[in-house]
């Protein structure tokens, strides 16, 4: 059964959006977090996910709803093509801290930072 929240806030200063649920679980996710797993095709690929990295400044912009079953999330670095459905949603906010070590890991395999000014040398002595 999808879970549908009962109270949705965008923080732009903090940079989150806050979902609560009837259930009492509240979710806070950044929007770093949310553009790193957006369910767009420029980031999942079309069967391979792309990393994303340097978006550790992204922000939400702006929320709007999607028909009746997802938000439109547009972020200030111009992404918003990625509908997240009531049960993405979710997933990511019950999931965060699992898919968040996931990416940091994912990020150090690459050599890739959260720093968009910042870059990855590997000393060969």
């Amino acid at each position: 059964m999808t879970q549908l929240p009962t109270d949705i806030k965008l923080h732009k200063a903090s940079k989150t959006l806050t979902l609560k649920y009837a259930s009492g679980e509240e979710y806070t996710l950044p929007a770093e977090f949310l553009r790193v797993h957006s369910p767009s095709a420029e980031v999942q690929g079309h069967g391979k996910p792309i990393l994303q990295f340097g978006k550790i400044n992204v922000g939400l912009s702006k929320i709007e709803p999607a028909g009746q079953y997802a938000l439109k999330l547009t972020f200030d670095d111009g992404h918003d093509s990625g509908l997240f459905t009531w049960e993405y949603l979710y997933e990511l906010g019950r999931r965060h801290d699992a898919l968040w070590d996931d990416y940091l890991a994912e990020l150090k395999a690459a050599g890739k930072t959260r720093d968009p000014n910042e870059s990855v040398v590997k000393l060969m002595l």
